[in-house]
């Protein structure tokens, strides 16, 4: 770490212990002396916060700088890993490091400085982060680039419509949204007669890992470069947005999809993770276990905190020798030689469908129903699932009594059950996941099935 990032990551940590009432008491309570922390090895020292040990243990004001949730513009809302609503406020100025995202997808990826941009938000808008936080930031750089912005949020039926009526007057049309979301847009105009073709259109997506095979077939639909066309970006409601994919992140990404053994070497797993570059001085990121965890100011100031999303960080330097190494030569991009973070998502405690969180918790009190509890165990595995026309799926696989049999009645029973319960618990899968795909895909196997329920192994309710 240099010594300019290790000063400013001090600073900050002894600026949160000073002005927000929560972190000094979570910061003595430990026998942390603030103090005593100079310099990057005492900073690697500090305990990390959690949602568990931090922001369900202190109310919300204590948690803010002078104890004062006046002091923040907006209040966001997510989930979390338990579907427990978490509130996260913040000022206009926190948005400056989220914007500088935004920034680099535009302007290096898109070359939105030179053409005219229609942006088109097809986040949910609501309390939750990614509408209306898009739309502010994009609103940042409105002002610096030729783009004008529509947000017409989830509604199909009105993106179909603004887009034919506003993209000729622009030279490209960026949509932003949930991956399974965009790719219902696209297919619904399909079906429309849109050509998307004649709108240049680059798609930025959130919340969600998607495969190259998808990144391909979006462009084949809509007429766009894979490579340059489509932008991740890694974005919570704790700390905005943390990162980006560049057209360098996305190369090297496809050379390690079509290399599995090397994807294997560097990540250390069989799954393919989101791939993204991110700015230190904004957002500093740490690997602990496997897992990130990430220092970032904001309304609620995050010291060390632990995300859980699994994934790592890699240098620049480090990943472009690895990608030579393997006789892969990634075309540099001009820019700054940012760091690499991967992300795989919190894969213990929940799956991810059109960017909503699906957990366990909510699963089961459809299956405890009094008519489906007799003959289910309890048991089943939660899978975001794309069928063989890459549209994203909820799978449920549910373990069946023994000796009960699977038929299509109960099958039919069993997902109207689930879908009940997750429109009732979870707002954000009621309003991400469009209507016609409310209902579960559903399959129901023998008790002891080797595949999904093995006997004498632990169970794990998510894949």
């Amino acid at each position: 770490m240099d010594s300019d990032r290790q000063q400013r990551l001090v600073a900050l940590f002894q600026r949160t212990a000073a002005t927000v009432p929560a972190y000094r008491d979570f910061l003595d309570s430990r026998g942390v002396d603030p103090a005593a922390v100079v310099d990057a090895a005492g900073f690697a020292r500090v305990p990390l916060i959690t949602k568990e040990n931090y922001h369900h243990r202190y109310p919300l004001p204590q948690r803010c700088r002078d104890g004062d949730l006046g002091a923040c513009d907006l209040i966001a809302v997510s989930s979390g890993s338990t579907g427990t609503p978490t509130f996260w406020p913040r000022s206009a100025a926190d948005e400056a490091a989220a914007t500088r995202r935004f920034e680099q997808v535009l302007v290096h990826g898109f070359d939105a400085t030179h053409r005219r941009t229609l942006a088109v938000v097809c986040f949910p808008l609501g309390t939750w982060v990614g509408g209306l936080y898009t739309v502010s930031c994009l609103r940042g750089l409105a002002a610096e680039l030729a783009m004008t912005i529509v947000a017409p949020g989830n509604n199909k039926a009105e993106i179909l419509r603004v887009v034919p009526e506003l993209g000729p007057h622009f030279d490209q049309v960026a949509l932003f949204g949930y991956p399974p979301f965009l790719k219902d847009v696209i297919d619904a105009g399909l079906r429309e007669g849109v050509d998307w073709s004649r709108f240049a259109l680059k798609l930025v997506c959130a919340g969600e890992v998607f495969s190259e095979q998808w990144r391909d077939l979006m462009g084949k639909r809509a007429g766009l470069d894979p490579v340059r066309d489509v932008a991740a970006m890694y974005g919570t409601a704790d700390g905005g947005v943390l990162g980006n994919e560049t057209p360098l992140s996305v190369r090297i990404r496809r050379f390690l999809a079509e290399h599995p053994v090397a994807a294997r070497e560097l990540f250390g797993g069989q799954r393919l993770p989101t791939l993204l570059q991110y700015n230190p001085a904004d957002r500093f990121f740490e690997t602990v276990d496997g897992t990130l965890v990430f220092t970032a100011d904001s309304g609620v100031p995050l010291i060390r905190y632990h995300i859980a999303d699994d994934g790592g960080v890699i240098p620049h330097e480090r990943l472009v020798e690895f990608c030579k190494a393997h006789g892969f030569e990634p075309e540099e991009e001009t820019g700054p030689d940012l760091p690499f973070v991967f992300v795989f998502g919190r894969s213990l405690h929940a799956v991810s469908v059109f960017g909503a969180n699906v957990f366990p918790e909510t699963v089961s009190l459809g299956l405890e129903r009094a008519d489906i509890s007799d003959w289910v165990t309890g048991k089943f595995v939660l899978e975001a699932w794309e069928d063989a026309d890459r549209n994203r799926l909820l799978r449920i696989t549910v373990e069946l009594g023994p000796d009960e049999p699977s038929t299509v009645e109960r099958t039919r029973l069993v997902a109207a059950a689930i879908r009940d319960e997750l429109l009732t618990h979870n707002s954000e899968y009621a309003n991400y996941v469009p209507a016609e795909r409310h209902l579960p895909h559903v399959e129901l196997r023998p008790s002891g099935d080797p595949d999904y329920f093995p006997v004498g192994v632990k169970h794990r309710y998510t894949r």
